[in-house]
């Protein structure tokens, strides 16, 4: 008997798809039909580049996108003397969106994104490879555009970014353009201004709580846009990747204005631009740790004059005590020394008593400030640790003073 299949073929109608023909590829969806960009011819190939041009006056948020201050302050934090004398045009501001976020030569940049001041203008050209087959492409367009430059700006990058990148180039044998760059990686700095204000020091947060810049919708959490490039890859569908080269941009900008922002802030730490008082006090520490005595203390005194949790409050009176004392201004720090102590602070007590033994010879007075932080250390909560530093401490003067006064009667 004849199968279903027989009848439907002597009928005429073809069964299974073998003859059937192939649907035309469906190129609608490629990278340079969802961002605007062209491909970039390079000795090893040729790799999508997508450009935008930010002007002059473009401000993101609150800042400048071009710096206008001066980075004396900042190339002393830095160490690095390079930063005063470079001009803006030898500046790259360099971030890397990667297949994975772990590093090591399994993981890849498969998108780069690279600002530049040129005439004026920020160029932002963002680098981005189809496919990985494409990556030395990649690799030599990145290094045509940073040619010019002598500088590296990043977020995270000297930990992340660089050596990633440093590996790619050297695992395609092609040097790497920025191994003697000065860099400067804007992380460090971010926690040292703002670990006591702002409870993370993302770039995307301060971009938000700083620059008061926040994003698109088309933006996507940073932990996705590894998956995103994986389904590209295997769809060659690129539209969700609008939303990473934003984020890639946004980044970049981003890196920008907060380098503008900080410069200013750094070259004029008692302008109205520093509106909060943790702000003041963290750049009043910077600015000590520098070897600018009496800027810290004028901003120590600043901050003190502003709104302070209790807390911050406290450390900061013990902070300038120390400094007028080194400063030599004996008579600033022992007026906070009596404050401090009034409120019940040890170290202030502990302060005092030296002062009144080495400075003043007032062994009375010193053994009265003695007694007290005695007496402050025994109704305090503290680890045992902690309570047997002070008071072995406090012993030993104790009995010290308690010797030089017999001597004296």
């Amino acid at each position: 008997m004849p199968s279903l299949s027989d009848k439907l073929k002597s009928l005429g109608v073809k069964v299974g798809a073998a003859d059937l023909p192939k649907p035309p590829a469906d190129a609608r969806h490629e990278i340079d039909s969802v961002v605007a960009g062209a491909y970039q011819p390079t000795p090893t190939g040729e790799t999508f580049v997508a450009e935008q041009v930010f002007a002059a006056d473009y401000r993101h948020g609150q800042a400048g996108i071009l710096p206008e201050a001066r980075f004396e302050a900042l190339s002393a934090w830095a160490k690095e003397a390079r930063f005063r004398d470079l001009p803006l045009e030898a500046y790259a501001f360099l971030d890397t969106e990667t297949s994975g976020l772990a590093g090591g030569t399994g993981t890849y940049a498969f998108l780069v994104g690279v600002g530049r001041f040129i005439k004026g203008e920020f160029r932002l050209r963002q680098f981005f490879m189809r496919d990985p087959a494409e990556e030395a492409a990649l690799l030599e367009g990145l290094t045509g555009f940073l040619a010019p430059c002598q500088a590296l700006v990043t977020f995270n990058g000297k930990a992340f970014d660089a050596p990633l990148l440093n590996t790619r180039y050297a695992l395609h044998q092609i040097p790497c353009p920025f191994t003697d760059y000065a860099h400067l990686d804007l992380l460090p700095l971010a926690r040292r201004l703002w670990r006591d204000r702002l409870p993370s020091r993302a770039l995307k947060y301060l971009e938000e709580n700083v620059l008061s810049a926040p994003r698109s919708l088309e933006e996507v959490p940073g932990y996705e846009i590894p998956y995103l490039y994986f389904d590209y890859l295997r769809t060659r569908d690129a539209r969700p990747l609008k939303g990473v080269f934003y984020h890639n941009a946004m980044d970049v900008v981003a890196m920008a204005a907060l380098l503008s922002h900080v410069a200013a802030m750094l070259a004029d730490p008692f302008s109205e631009m520093v509106e909060h008082g943790l702000d003041v006090i963290a750049l009043a520490k910077l600015f000590e740790d520098l070897g600018e005595w009496d800027k810290a203390a004028r901003l120590f005194e600043r901050g003190l004059e502003m709104e302070l949790p209790q807390a911050d409050f406290e450390l900061a009176v013990e902070r300038l005590s120390r400094l007028q004392k080194r400063r030599g201004d004996l008579e600033t720090a022992v007026r906070l020394w009596e404050q401090a102590a009034d409120r019940g602070h040890v170290y202030a007590q502990v302060e005092l008593a030296k002062h009144y033994e080495h400075r003043r010879r007032d062994y009375r007075q010193a053994l009265e400030w003695t007694r007290r932080a005695v007496e402050q250390v025994g109704s305090l909560d503290i680890p045992r640790y902690m309570y047997n530093h002070w008071m072995e401490e406090l012993g030993r003067r104790q009995a010290r003073l308690e010797e030089k006064l017999l001597k004296e009667s």
